[in-house]
């Protein structure tokens, strides 16, 4: 259920990593909680983003939600198909990826979940 070489973050963020760049989105958990996304707000792109920090937010019909950063880096492009159909995150929550971050600290990736705690963490 959750792609096991991405990595998670127990806010409910996903990464995948190529090289030095990170693609970012939501899980499965994140949108069935939210229910049907209408609005996502990203960061600019150039934008310095902080692990753990906030740096967009997603809002269903239930909820407006911050968005944190799993990684430290620069905002180097944002996913502006999403930004026009939010509810494709609900459609496909695994491939609508928010945005791409230049990661500035890669070590960083260690203290994320792996697929199976990822699972263990919202079972």
């Amino acid at each position: 259920m959750y792609p096991p070489d991405y990595r998670y973050t127990k806010d409910h963020e996903w990464i995948s990593v190529s090289g030095s760049i990170g693609r970012v989105g939501v899980t499965d958990y994140a949108q069935q909680q939210l229910g049907d996304v209408v609005f996502v707000e990203l960061p600019e792109v150039g934008r310095a983003v902080t692990q753990g920090q906030s740096c967009g937010t997603i809002e269903s019909v239930k909820a407006v939600s911050e968005l944190y950063s799993p990684v430290s880096g620069t905002v180097v492009e944002t996913n502006t198909s999403v930004t026009a159909k939010p509810e494709s995150v609900n459609g496909d929550p695994h491939g609508a990826w928010l945005m791409r971050i230049e990661l500035s600290n890669p070590t960083e990736l260690d203290s994320l979940l792996s697929s199976e705690q990822y699972a263990a963490l919202v079972k």
